[in-house]
């Protein structure tokens, strides 16, 4: 079974909540990002998703936006995000890796080259921000044939018509978008994110999850009271960012100092 559902199977079946954290490959710089990965399981993500690291990062806020123009300075790319991740698998083989970016590294590589190497390097699945569903199915039948995930995202203005549209691609989890804006945004309404997700779980037996907003305990146990998990992204690259300065050492702590308090949170909803 694939790493990733496996992990959001055994999570489901003992109750938890899940945990995706979220960075930028080579941010603040190349020599952190193994580090960071491994740091962030031992704060107690469940699942890692990496940036790849691309020029117009549309859906990010500017906290994100700049841990890709710091990793961009590094000439990191989705080769090397690749390499990284095989790199990660060398110490770790049990913890889920999702790639999440942009449709154009991806298409420069190719649908089957891309997703034979991604297999081989030890990714679960695949986060393409800006390739809408009808323009998926030849990625996804390359996924597919490598055993990979297809992660799709939903939003609050997403029709119940194109719900199910993209439910019949999914698979993995659902990422819902708690708030219409750029990832980093606040301003989270609890009740109108868990209305959504009622909704998205009534189309589908994949497990949703929450993102966009979630920065601290407080807002991970009430967004995660009504999902089943929830995604931690632009606090993490801002601390990240505003570390640069520092030790790797040092960056790490703050990385674990971030998500222990947040998996704690998580786990009392248990």
């Amino acid at each position: 079974m694939n790493r990733l559902k496996k992990t959001l199977s055994d999570l489901k079946a003992a109750q938890k909540k899940a945990l995706v954290t979220y960075f930028v490959n080579g941010d603040p710089r190349p020599s952190v990002s193994l580090k960071a990965m491994h740091a962030l399981v031992e704060g107690g993500a469940d699942i890692i998703e990496v940036g790849v690291p691309f020029s117009d990062p549309m859906a990010e806020g500017p906290v994100i936006q700049r841990g890709h123009e710091r990793a961009l300075e590094h000439n990191v790319s989705l080769k090397g995000t690749l390499a990284l991740v095989k790199e990660f698998r060398e110490t770790n083989s049990d913890t889920p890796v999702v790639l999440m970016g942009y449709a154009n590294p991806v298409e420069r590589m190719g649908y089957e080259s891309f997703a034979a190497q991604a297999k081989a390097a030890g990714v679960d699945g695949l986060l393409t921000v800006d390739l809408p569903p009808e323009e998926a199915v030849e990625l996804n039948k390359e996924l597919v044939a490598n055993g990979l995930e297809s992660i799709f995202l939903l939003a609050p203005t997403t029709t119940e018509e194109r719900m199910k549209k993209v439910v019949g691609l999914a698979s993995g989890f659902l990422y819902y978008v708690s708030l219409k804006g750029v990832t980093g945004a606040g301003h989270l309404d609890v009740d109108a994110v868990k209305e959504r997700v009622e909704k998205i779980a009534s189309l589908t037996d994949l497990p949703v999850l929450v993102g966009f907003g979630i920065k601290d305990p407080e807002s991970a146990k009430s967004i995660g009271a009504n999902a089943d998990g929830v995604v931690v992204g632009s606090v993490l690259v801002d601390a990240m960012g505003n570390a640069a300065g520092e030790s790797d050492e040092v960056i790490c702590e703050k990385i674990i100092n971030i998500v222990a308090p947040i998996r704690a949170g998580l786990d009392s909803l248990a």
